[in-house]
């Protein structure tokens, strides 16, 4: 399979997390290449028994290919501003050129928040939330409306905003939202220029 779209799946235990999720999303991403009849993710997946595994499972309008990886969560607490406002990655596929080139730039950081048109968007690995005044507030324009971000806002545990990149000092907390970490949130953190 050369570039395909992905969803990343969390498994824990044998348990699959989020699979209607992942299957809107995998719908959604055919629909817009034309395609109108879909299979069920949860036929490929076989999960591993034991154990904390990253599910990759890969496609394109004809194929689906899924691979298994053990995960291991990065310490993040620094986050590199890097400004961008060309970057497009609405839908989640192999092709990260652009998103591995501003991480590449992150110098003594743990990771980088992409800001585009001074409004922050997301890290390169994950959706963002910031905690002020009570609640807990998601950039509006993400790159990539990704799985668990979308399943908090369905929820009512985060709400969308524009956030801009001015503001990011107001805030008392982060948090890093993807299918993997799920809520993780980062009481200590700070941002590079």
């Amino acid at each position: 399979m050369k570039s395909s779209f992905l969803e990343t799946i969390k498994i824990l235990d044998g348990e699959v997390y989020n699979l209607e999720y992942h299957q809107a999303r995998y719908e959604r991403v055919l629909s817009s290449l034309g395609v109108s009849e879909y299979k069920k993710l949860e036929d490929f997946i076989e999960p591993p028994e034991w154990g904390l595994y990253r599910c990759r499972v890969l496609y394109d309008a004809q194929s689906i290919e899924v691979e298994y990886h053990a995960y291991r969560k990065r310490d993040i607490s620094s986050f590199k501003l890097i400004f961008d406002n060309e970057i497009e990655y609405s839908q989640k596929s192999t092709e990260r050129d652009s998103i591995e080139l501003l991480f590449a730039q992150k110098e003594e950081a743990d990771e980088v928040l992409i800001i585009k048109n001074l409004l922050v968007t997301d890290t390169s690995i994950a959706n963002i939330a910031f905690f002020r005044d009570g609640s807990w507030i998601t950039p509006k324009e993400p790159l990539l409306k990704g799985t668990t971000r979308e399943r908090l806002l369905d929820e009512g545990k985060i709400v969308e905003a524009d956030i801009k990149a001015n503001e990011l000092r107001t805030f008392s907390k982060i948090a890093l939202l993807n299918a993997m970490v799920e809520f993780d949130i980062v009481d200590e953190f700070e941002f590079l220029i």
